[in-house]
This record gives C-alpha cells, structure tokens and sequence, in this order.
C-alpha cells in the first residue's frame, strides 16, 4: 500500500486534502459544551394543592401517583417530596434514554391516575417536564436607585418575561423567585359577623359578579326573514379595577340599604403569594432561575435565554437593570478555549522535539504536516458520531498530538536511518523502510485502539465519558497510521535530500547534542545487556516496584471527578425551626455583609433569596448565589475553594442559623452541591418520628467524624403545627355543613384562590384571605363564625378544640418508601470516595430498619468504581490477544505486557505526590499509559523478534534492536510528554481537569520511557528462554527446500 503511494503522491495529497475540508466543515457544525451528555436524563412532575399541609399531600396527591408510576422503561429510581401546598416527583431514568420517550410514558401513567387527585389539584394542573433541579442561568431584575419594589419587579417579570423565556429552545423549567399582580381581598372577620355574613358568602358573590357571559347575538341565524339588523350582545364581563370589586353587592336589605365588598373587606391589587423575599447587592430584586431540558445544550440555551432577555428588556423602565447572577456559560467557554490552547502549544512543543532529534527543517515538516490532518480527520469522525467539542474530547485531541506523531516520526527516523548506513536515495530507502516498519505501524495502533475501545461500551455516565475518549483516541490513531502509510512516506520521498543527512551535524548546539545523546545510547545499551544478563535479580527489582505500586494505588482516595473552580459559590442558610421570614433576613444580611465587605476584591455581586433553598421552600430557609470576579483577577488565595473554606469559618459564627457555603459541582445536570448525596430510607417502616430520629443521630456522629464537614440535611426539619380537631357530632347538632367549616377555615387561613380578572390586558387571578391581624394568634380562631340551617352565626369554638403538635413541612420519598436526603462534603485532604465509605459506616450503626440509597452524582461514582477493575482487565486481555495475533505467538505478547506495570507505577507516583484521587480521568490516564508503555516495547520486540528470526543470537539481537529504537522511542517519549505539559502546567479556568490528567499521564510517560525500556530486553530474552518462543523464519525455510 505504501508503495503504491509513493509512485502517486498526488493522489495521497488528494485523499489528505478531502480529509481536511471534511474536518474543516465538521468543526462549525459541531456543538460546543462543557461534559458531554453525562448525566442521566430526568423527568419531573410537579402538582400544586394551595392551603394543604406536606402530609395532606403526601397522602392525597403523592402517593396516589407514586402508585401509577409501574412499568415505565428505563427508570432508574424516582424520588418525590411533598411540602406545603405543592408537591414534585423526579423520576431518574438510565443514560441513554431518550427524554421524549421518557416524559410521554411518564404522562400517560399520569393520566390513569388523574381522575383520583383532589379536584383542586386538577383545577391547578399537574405538569410533567423533562428537565433537572439544577440552575443553568439565574436571571436577576433590581431598580437602581431603589423606587421600585420587590412586588413591582417580581409583576414585570412574570408577566413580560416568564412565558417568552420558557419557550426558549433548551429550558426544561423556571422557578420564579416572586409573583404577578392578583387582585388581594383581605376580609375582617368582626365586619363579617356585623351583617351577618361569613366567607363563603363573599366568595359566592365575587364568583357570580365577576364573570364573563356569553350572550349571544342580536338577529342570530335562523333569523326571520328581512331581518334588518346583526350585533353581537355582551354582558357582563371580568372586572378590571380595585374599586370595581369594592362595589360588588353582597346583599341588598329590605330597607333598600346594600352591603358591599368593601363594607367587610379591604381590597388591593397585591401579590399572587408572599412567600419569597428577593435582594441583590442588599437591594429589592425579583428573580428566575432556568434549568435545561434534559439533553439540551448549556452553552446555546443559555445564549438564546439572554438574546431574548434582551429583547424584551426594550420595554423596561430605565432604572430597571438586569443582571445575571449565575450563568455558567463563561466557565464552559474559557474552560474550552484554555484546552483549545493548550492544544496549540502540545503541537509547538512537539514541533521543536522533532527538530531536536531530526535537526533538519524537511524532515521536521514531515509528521508536522501530520497533525493538521489527523485532528481535523478526528472532527469530522466526532461528527460522525454526534458527538460535541466538550472537553473530554478536546483532552484526548491533546493526548492524541502525542501519539499521532510518533507514527510519522517512526517512519522519518528509520528512512533517514537506511539513508545514512546504506547510502540509499530517498526514494529506495522510503521503499525499504516502509516493508520494515509497516507492521510495527500497524501493530502500534492496533494496541493502542483496542486499549482504548472496550471503554467505548462501557453504560452509565462514567461510560459516557470514557466514550468521548474512546472515540476519540481512536479515530485519530486510525487516521495517524493511515496517514503514516499513505502520505508520510509520500512526503519523505519529496522532502528529504541526502546531503542532509550526509551532513549532519557535529559542531554547534545539534554537534554537542548528538554526542551526548550518542553516549546515553551507549550506556543504555550496557545497563540493558547488564539487566538483560542477571534476569532473576532483576526480576525481584522489578516484583518490588510493582508491590510498590499496588501499595499506592490502594492509599489513592477515590472521585468521580475533580472540583472546578467554577466562579460562583452557593450558599445555603437555615434558621431555626419556626424562624420567620423576617428573622432569616437578618441571618441572610450577615452573609451578604460578608461577602461584600471583607470579600469585596474577589466578589462581584450577591444575590439572596429568603423563603427558598435547595432543601425546600420554607420561611426559615434561605440561599445566595455569590458570583465571583474573573479569573484572570484572582488569585490562589481568592479561588473559589479558598473562598469556601474562610466562609466557613467567618459564617458559622452566625448565631440564629446554620449557613453553608457550598461549590457548585462540576457537572451541573447531576445535584446542586458537590460532595456526596444520599437518602437515608425508612426500609422497615418504621415511621416518620423513627426516621426523623435516625437522621438527627446520623447528623450528631457526623458532626463529630473528622472525615466530614458540612453534614446536612437536604430538607425541612419538623416544626410546630397547630391542629383544629372538628367535633363533628357537635357540628350536626348545630345544624353545621361540615363543607362549610372546611370552606370557612381555607378561604381565612389559607389562600383561596377565587376566579380571575383583567389587568392591563393579562389575565390575573383573584384571591380572598383574612387580613393579617386576624390570623396571627391561636385565639384569632374564636373570631370566625359558621351560618347553620337556621341562619344563626355559631363561632368556632361551639363546635371545635385545638392542640399543638409537630408535623413536617416537607415529606420525601425514594421509589415509594419514606426517606430524608443528607447531603455532605469530605473534610479537606479527604476524597468524596472516602467520605461516601464513612458515610455508609455510619448509617450502619443507626438502628434496624434504615438503608442508604446513592442518587446523583454519588449514584454514578458507586457505578463508576465498580467497573473499573473490568475496564483495566478488558483492555489488558484485548492487547495481549491483539500482541499474540500480531506475533503469531502465545509467549512473546507477555514481553511487551510485563512493562505495563511499570508504566502504571509512575503514574501512580505521580497521582500520589500530586494528591491526585483516582477519578475518571486518572483511569483515562492508566489506559494511555498502558498504551503508550506497550508501544515502547512493541518497537523493540518487533527488531528483536526479526533479527533473532534471520538467525542472530538472542543477545545480539535484544541489544543491537534496543539501541537501534532507543533514538525513535526517546523521540516519540519526549514528544508525548511535552505535548501534555501544557495539561498538567494548566492554571485558570477548568485547570482542575487538566492538571488530573496531564499530571497522570505524563508520570507514566516518563516510567514507561526512562524505566521500563531497560527492562524490555531482558523481559523479550526471559520469554525465549525459559518459555521457548519459537523462531519463524528458519522452519519456514527448511519446510520451502
């Protein structure tokens, strides 16, 4: 094949060239993002029940479709919550799922139990989104100099900007931190009792005056004939106005005299609920945080919410300013354009490794000219495959830089080789050359593929990103041999002159080089005959460094992936049980003083919300999105993770509440902190108080394990509920409807939502509620009354008694059984693997009946260390079949294999005093290593395996076929690892990454390169000797004559 190219170099350059424009048009049609689809797709389905307690809930809604939820394909496990007045479900299904499918299925088991929900659930709807808890994009609304409200802020943003945003290609879901206008009606119950009237008569006469009728038309068809006249007739309809609800009449007297709404009643156009109080930079603000669809992409969703952000922003007042207060859409681009970088200055730096071996400029042009095709061959096949620019793929491009020139220069260094000894022209001698190595070639790449491809099939997410990997590496090893075959030798035949060679140099920098390098290769080749000779010693070397290495590896803690400074920080704020909103705002105050005071050089804003958290919605709960100042204006001492650990101390001197800092996690899609999650479940039944009981015992020895910080429990504590017990013999006895007294105590209490009504052309709703004084204290009660049968007002009291018990505001479950999510992070030093194996100690030793269950990013951790020993094994098995194929031998393969090891061990030094954990990507890193360890041997096994085959003794042919690839292998080696020093040298944006792997890699690299290739030769005569590798050539002889 390479022959017949090198009589047709235009058709090499054409076939290179398609390639190129292919790569070329791939790129622009690629998409860019972060990970690539790693986290599993998930559906949710949210249902609100307004005035309803979380175990009311739980026990009406929750469950009812928790039962539905059978025969679903793929589902993984589904956790629900209920709280008070709504309730969610999020249903987690397997990597690879399509969404679609996904929310279709889930929808139609929804609608089996639709019918069986309270009516005032179906009133409100019941939705079902495909899309995750965790923010993309917090969009923040605050007035500059102040004039405008909260409530005014939070109108302006449901009513212009929520519905355009959420039909944004790529947002799964909105949470609006605030409310639209509603028209409020606060009743005063005194007022009420004067005429004799009670709640559910006022309700009544806003429903029936305030309507919309469809009466008809004048001279409707069938008409009489000559009819003259058409006009369509309107009635009534919604009212508009605050003062148009005043004058609804609630009764009219006998004397003539009318009682109306606001004889009983004030009304004002308020809020549609209280529950959030919203600040940026200490001022009112209203808020909305995005979240993806499952499988969108992050980059250009989050590109279309802002351009559609701005374009409605045309419309608001000019001291109206929007602000972003977490966007992760810079993260992702400068994370990628530092790998894209670090990608130029791997090929700069190989560039002037070849120049240094070669010293010649033409023979440096040949595996340079390589890069560019392989990389943009690579694109096209990532196109192919609908894969991204993400940064895994962008990591293996890098590590391919490294493997992609080894097979040109191979080829260059071994026609420059049989240029100079046997004085061929540059034609015979590429000829030559080319029937020598091609296999070695082939073999290289075929081992380094198959290395790399079982981590193609792997499942979950840590397959997802093995896959990038996968495909990767691979692709470009293909297209680096094929262009090795096809235009390498091409390119030699052109540029390659004898006169260079002939001349090289012996004086200058080149001249003391090549003498230096001369005298390594010398002694190389004596340490080698001397180990190569005294097997059984170097074999008890050899067994103690691969001890050393086991040793290590098991001190290595485990992760899924490293931590990213990702210039946000989130804070979580929880005041005691029972706190309200007003009392939490003052805790929250301190953390924004904080933050913008003694922070103020590394934080560029604070947004906080009161009333939300992550754990739940409550009045005691409350959370900050700090938002960092660029990279390029912080240092060490102000990263993000420094920043974290002086917020813990400064934050928990906070009397009346606990406040956690906590970094968000390197892949969003899968929780909202990092450190570990799971749900403690009640798997005996043993109820809510035991369960409770168990969490708070778990938290105490946590707290006092010095192996875990910020330990905490993902949910609402219980709190004091006070419960009006309805006599209901007593309620009959007066002549009570017991739908009445429910009616009575929803509407005052709770929030009765009545019908609706225009406001400036947008359809808004109208609620009806006791005023504030009349239902803030137990004995407000008293001062409601019931109309019975016989038009007397009976007061509560008559017929009911009250108590205070404890209830909870948020109930979660885990696939149907009751549990409470705990969520924490690993002690510094301490690695999430780690902590999570505490974790599981701990929830041992609470009492029977309690389990632990992984979810989210802890889920895909416990999936991914339990397949990595098969992936090692897998791919360590594919090579040695691929090697025993290769060699036409069952023995020989075990000379390149035993090397692995020593590969291995340096990456494991390296991980080890770097205080890497072993993550994804330091098992990415072993593979290359395993790969690039063999293919240091597969050079000198191939030489040795011909000459000892041609008849040279066994010795001889180790030593002379060492020395002979020691300049080709030094090449290739120093090539590879200054490739990847940009990686391990990485700082800024997404370096965490870069330096995982390029530190790992480069670790093996140098074991595999100054370690393991003196042991080669001894391990090549070890085989022939003392199992009997069998010579080739020399039977096939005798059979021919």
């Amino acid at each position: 094949m390479a022959r017949f190219f090198i009589d047709r170099p235009v058709f090499a350059w054409v076939l290179a060239i398609i390639v190129m424009m292919a790569g070329i048009l791939s790129i622009s049609g690629l998409p860019i993002e972060q990970y690539p689809k790693v986290a599993p797709p998930s559906v949710t389905i949210s249902a609100a029940y307004p005035g309803a307690s979380a175990e009311t809930i739980e026990n009406t809604v929750t469950q009812v479709i928790e039962q539905s939820l059978t025969g679903i394909d793929n589902l993984r496990y589904f956790i629900s919550s209920s709280e008070n007045a709504r309730m969610s479900i999020t249903l987690t299904f397997e990597p690879g799922t399509d969404p679609d499918i996904a929310q279709v299925q889930t929808q139609n088991k929804l609608q089996s139990s639709m019918s069986l929900l309270p009516t005032q659930v179906q009133q409100q709807g019941v939705t079902v989104n495909k899309s995750n808890d965790a923010f993309a994009v917090v969009v923040g609304f605050y007035s500059k100099d102040g004039s405008l409200s909260q409530f005014d802020l939070s109108d302006m943003l449901v009513s212009q900007f929520q519905d355009q945003i959420a039909r944004v290609n790529g947002v799964g879901n909105l949470r609006v931190f605030g409310a639209q206008r509603s028209m409020r009606i606060w009743l005063d119950p005194d007022k009420l009792y004067s005429y004799n009237l009670t709640p559910v008569d006022v309700r009544a006469a806003v429903q029936t005056q305030n309507t919309d009728i469809s009466a008809g038309q004048l001279g409707g068809m069938p008409a009489v004939e000559g009819q003259q006249i058409n006009a369509t007739i309107t009635a009534q309809s919604l009212l508009k106005t605050a003062e148009d609800f005043e004058n609804i009449v609630l009764r009219v007297n006998t004397d003539g005299s009318q009682v109306r709404l606001r004889d009983v009643a004030k009304v004002e156009l308020g809020s549609e609920n209280y529950s959030f109080i919203a600040r940026y930079k200490r001022r009112p603000a209203a808020g909305m945080a995005v979240s993806l669809a499952s499988g969108a992409n992050a980059l250009e969703t989050i590109d279309a919410v802002k351009k559609r952000v701005e374009e409605l922003a045309v419309n608001l007042p000019d001291n109206v300013e929007i602000v972003y207060p977490v966007d992760s859409s810079p993260f992702i681009k400068l994370s990628i354009s530092s790998v894209v970088k670090t990608l130029v200055e791997a090929v700069v730096l190989v560039f002037f490794v070849m120049l240094l071996f070669l010293q010649n400029w033409r023979a440096t042009l040949v595996p340079t000219i390589a890069v560019p095709v392989v990389l943009l061959g690579t694109f096209a096949v990532l196109y192919a495959f609908g894969f991204s620019i993400n940064v895994l793929t962008m990591f293996a491009m890098v590590l391919a830089i490294g493997l992609l020139v080894d097979d040109a220069i191979v080829v260059v260094e071994n026609v420059e080789r049989l240029m100079e000894e046997e004085g061929l022209d540059a034609k015979e001698a590429t000829k030559k050359s080319m029937t020598q190595i091609s296999s070695a070639l082939v073999g290289i790449a075929v081992v380094l593929s198959t290395v790399f491809v079982p981590m193609a099939f792997f499942s979950g997410s840590a397959g997802s990103i093995y896959r990038q990997f996968s495909i990767t590496i691979v692709s470009a090893m293909t297209f680096s041999v094929l262009v090795a075959i096809i235009l390498s030798p091409t390119l030699c035949v052109a540029l390659l002159r004898r006169e260079d060679i002939e001349n090289k140099k012996d004086r200058g920098f080149f001249g003391w080089f090549n003498r230096v390098f001369n005298k390594g290769r010398d002694n190389y080749g004596k340490i080698s005959t001397g180990i190569a000779h005294r097997v059984k010693r170097s074999l008890l070397v050899y067994g103690l460094l691969v001890a050393g290495m086991g040793v290590i590896f098991t001190q290595l803690p485990g992760a899924f992936l490293p931590n990213e400074d990702q210039g946000n920080i989130m804070v979580l704020v929880n005041a005691p049980v029972g706190a309200t909103a007003g009392r939490t705002l003052e805790s929250v105050k301190k953390v924004e003083d904080f933050f913008l005071e003694q922070k103020s050089e590394a934080v560029k804003d604070i947004f906080t919300i009161v009333g939300f958290s992550f754990a739940g919605a409550a009045q005691n709960s409350g959370m900050g999105f700090v938002h960092l100042v660029d990279w390029e204006k912080r240092d060490e001492s102000q990263s993000a993770f420094s920043i974290i650990g002086q917020a813990f101390g400064a934050l928990s001197q906070i009397q009346d509440a606990s406040v956690f800092p906590i970094l968000p996690p390197p892949i969003r899609e899968l929780g909202n902190a990092t450190g570990f999650d799971f749900q403690l479940v009640d798997r005996a039944g043993n109820g809510h108080e035991a369960l409770m009981n168990a969490r708070n015992q778990f938290l105490g020895m946590a707290a006092q394990n010095p192996k875990l910080v910020g330990v905490r429990p993902n949910g609402l504590s219980d709190v004091p509920e006070f419960k009006v017990n309805i006599d209901n013999e007593k309620a009959s006895a007066l002549g009570l409807s017991l739908s009445d007294i429910n009616n009575t105590l929803s509407i005052a209490w709770g929030s009765a939502y009545v019908n609706d009504f225009i406001d400036r052309g947008r359809i808004k709703r109208v609620y009806m509620q006791a005023d504030a004084p009349y239902r803030m204290d137990p004995e407000d009660l008293d001062k409601w009354f019931v109309r019975n049968n016989e038009g007397d007002m009976v007061a509560f009291s008559a017929f009911s008694t009250v108590e205070w018990n404890y209830g909870s505001p948020k109930l979660e479950r885990f696939n149907g059984i009751s549990s409470v999510n705990i969520q924490g992070s690993p002690a510094e030093g301490i690695s999430t693997g780690e902590a999570m194996a505490e974790a599981e100690r701990l929830v041992g030793q609470l009492p029977p009946g309690f389990g632990l269950e992984w979810s989210g990013m802890s889920y895909e951790e416990q999936a991914a260390g339990s397949q990595a020993p098969m992936l090692y094994a897998l791919s360590i098995i594919v090579v040695f079949l691929c090697l025993a194929a290769l060699y036409e031998s069952w023995v020989v393969p075990f000379a390149v294999l035993l090397v692995v090891p020593l590969g291995i061990f340096g990456s494991v030094v390296a991980a080890y005093i770097f205080g890497l954990p072993n993550d994804v990507y330091l098992q990415v890193a072993f593979l290359t290593t395993v790969g690039l360890a063999s293919k240091n041997a597969i050079l000198i096994v191939e030489f040795a395996k011909e000459l000892y085959d041609n008849g040279t003794p066994i010795f001889e042919a180790v030593i002379t076929a060492a020395e002979q690839r020691f300049r080709p292998i030094l090449m290739t080696s120093m090539a590879f690892i200054l490739g990847v020093t940009p990686l391990a040298i990485a700082t800024g944006a997404g370096s965490e990454s870069q330096n995982a792997i390029g530190i790992a890699v480069m670790g093996g690299m140098f074991a595999a390169t100054f370690l393991a290739i003196f042991f080669v030769p001894m391990f090549y005569v070890m085989v022939v000797k003392w199992f009997g590798a069998k010579r080739h050539s020399r039977e096939e002889d005798s059979k021919e004559s």
